[in-house]
C-alpha cells in the first residue's frame, strides 16, 4: 500500500515535494489576501514541473558600467551634536513597503465576539457552543464530558471546551499510546520513489505562511482507528472526511499563521471545511504548541504569550471549526504551530460541509475503507 507525502523540508514516501508552503486567497470579510492550510480541496489538483529561469547576462560597455555603478549613499545629517545617516525604507520589487504580519492577518475588529471558556462547561454547554458550526453526535459522553462505556483497552475519553466562541474542543485519551505508534508506523511503509508536485491550498508559491514539515497523505484504509473514532465517537460522516494526513515537525520546524478554510476556487469538492480534527501523537515539552492568536485563555487574557495555546500531549485531540455550518469562514480561528524544539508528530483530517471526493493518493476512496472501519468499530465496542 502506498502512502503519498508532501514535504516542506524533508522526505516523504510516495510523493516528495520540497517546498516552503504558503498561500494567499481573497474574499474574507475582514481579511485581505490570506493563508490557507494544506489539503486537496479541489476535484483536480494540477501537477507542475518547476522550470529554472535563465539569468539575464549583464550588459557590458558604458551602459553596463552605468548600471553597475554603486548608488550614492544619503548625506549624513547632524542630530543633537552627532552625525547620523538617514536609512531608506526597504521596498519590494514594485517599490512598495513589504506587507507586515498585521497587513496579512489583520486583528479582529473590537466588536468581534471572543468568549473564553471558564472550565466549568457541561456537555450541554459544548453542544450549544458548536451548534452554529457543525452537528455532532456526542451521545457517547455523559453530562460532565466523560466517555460512556469505553473499550476495555482504553482510558475513557474526556471532552472539554477550551474556548466558547469560537468553539475549540479538547479530547483527552482520544488515541491510546499504542494507537499513536501504529499511526506513526504508517510512514515507514515501503513505496516507490516517484515524486509529484501538487498545487493546493497550502502548497502555493503565492502565500505568506511558512510551513516547514513533512506530510504523508494516506489512504483511508490505512487510518481505520482515526476514521472509526471520528465517525462513532463524534458522529462525523465518513464521506465528508478529507484525506487523513500524518505530519512530522523536526526541531526548528513550524507552520506559521494560517486559516484552515479553503479558497473559493476549491469549494466545488465538498464545500468548505467546517471542522479540523487534529491528534497529537507524542508529548512535546518545548515549543510545538497550537496557538490561536485571537482567542483567550480561561482567565480571559489575550494576545502574546497569553493567547489560547494547546500543548501537544500524546493521544489528545483538538477539534475546532474553520467555518460556520453554512460555509462562511470563521476567521477568528487563525492559528499556528509554533516552532518545535523537540520532534512533534500529529495526524489531522478536515471535515467538509458535504460529500468530499478524495484526490490523493490515486485510487483513494471512502468505500475501500468501509470494511476495515466497520471492523475496528466493532473491536472498539462501538
Amino acid at each position: 500500500m502506498k502512502v503519498f507525502a508532501l514535504a516542506a523540508s524533508s522526505v516523504c514516501l510516495d510523493i516528495l515535494l520540497l517546498t516552503t508552503s504558503t498561500t494567499t486567497a481573497t474574499g474574507h470579510t475582514f481579511i485581505p489576501p490570506s493563508c490557507f492550510a494544506g489539503g486537496f480541496g479541489a476535484a483536480k489538483s494540477p501537477s507542475k514541473k518547476s522550470k529554472k529561469k535563465e539569468k539575464k547576462k549583464r550588459k557590458t560597455g558604458l551602459s553596463g558600467l552605468e548600471d553597475a555603478a554603486p548608488k550614492q549613499k544619503p548625506e549624513p545629517t547632524n542630530v543633537a551634536g552627532g552625525t547620523s545617516v538617514a536609512e531608506e525604507p526597504e521596498l519590494d520589487k514594485w517599490g512598495l513597503p513589504p506587507p507586515t504580519e498585521e497587513d496579512i492577518f489583520p486583528l479582529m475588529p473590537p466588536e468581534t465576539e471572543i468568549i473564553a471558556a471558564d472550565g466549568t462547561e457541561t456537555l450541554r454547554d459544548i453542544e450549544s457552543a458548536i451548534k452554529d458550526h457543525i452537528e455532532l453526535d456526542l451521545s457517547r459522553f455523559d453530562e460532565s464530558g466523560i466517555e460512556r462505556n469505553p473499550s476495555s483497552s482504553s482510558v475513557p475519553m474526556k471532552l472539554r471546551l477550551l474556548h466558547r466562541s469560537p468553539p475549540v474542543l479538547g479530547i483527552e485519551n482520544f488515541f491510546t499510546n499504542e494507537e499513536c505508534e501504529q499511526v506513526k508506523d504508517v510512514t515507514n511503509m515501503e513505496g516507490d520513489d516517484s515524486s509529484l508536485e501538487v498545487t493546493s491550498a497550502t502548497f502555493s508559491p503565492l502565500a505568506f505562511s511558512k510551513r516547514t514539515s513533512t506530510s504523508w497523505f494516506c489512504f483511508y484504509e490505512q487510518m481505520p482507528v482515526l476514521l472509526a473514532k471520528a465517525r462513532s465517537v463524534l458522529g462525523i460522516p465518513l464521506k465528508q472526511m478529507e484525506e487523513p494526513q500524518i505530519v512530522r515537525y523536526r526541531s526548528g520546524e513550524e507552520f506559521s499563521w494560517h486559516y484552515d478554510e479553503i479558497p473559493p476556487t476549491q469549494l466545488e469538492n465538498g464545500g468548505q471545511r467546517v471542522a479540523t480534527l487534529l491528534v497529537y501523537l507524542n508529548d512535546v515539552k518545548r515549543g510545538g504548541g497550537t496557538i490561536f492568536r485571537d482567542l483567550k485563555q480561561a482567565d480571559g487574557t489575550l494576545h502574546g504569550d497569553s493567547s489560547l495555546t494547546v500543548q501537544p500531549k500524546e493521544g489528545s485531540a483538538l477539534l475546532f471549526f474553520p467555518a460556520y455550518r453554512d460555509g462562511r469562514p470563521d476567521d477568528r480561528t487563525l492559528h499556528k504551530g509554533e516552532v518545535a524544539h523537540d520532534e512533534k508528530w500529529i495526524t489531522q483530517m478536515w471535515i467538509h460541509e458535504r460529500a468530499y471526493e478524495p484526490v490523493v493518493p490515486p485510487g483513494n476512496s471512502h468505500e475501500a475503507a468501509l470494511g476495515i472501519v466497520n471492523q475496528v468499530e466493532e473491536q472498539l465496542g462501538y
